[in-house]
């Protein structure tokens, strides 16, 4: 795999359902470092997007899972790699590891 895009999806409030998990401007902080320093050879691209203030200029794929997490189908954050759903609310490394051991072949 060398490319991978990483997009975290979430507000400054804590999800409601998410008690005592990290925010989700720190699943993206946490994941940043970690994704690099466990992959080294896999170039990644990280987004974030506040649901509540990034509403411009986004892709259907982006509004779309704004809209499943808006309708409280998913919970924030929400992390997708490559457009696809990998984990949401309390975001756990092996949800990212299964992702990263899946695709390994791209």
């Amino acid at each position: 795999m060398d490319k991978v895009s990483v997009v975290v999806y979430g507000a400054d409030v804590i999800c409601a359902s998410c008690v005592n998990a990290p925010t989700s401007r720190n699943t993206y902080d946490w994941l940043k470092p970690l994704l690099n320093r466990k992959y080294p050879d896999v170039q990644f691209e990280f987004t974030y997007i506040d649901i509540e203030r990034d509403t411009e200029n986004l892709t259907d794929h982006d509004q779309q899972f704004i809209e499943r997490i808006q309708d409280d189908e998913l919970f924030y954050p929400l992390v997708t790699m490559n457009d696809e759903y990998v984990s949401d609310g309390y975001v756990q490394l092996n949800d990212i590891k299964k992702f990263m051991e899946q695709h390994s072949d791209l």
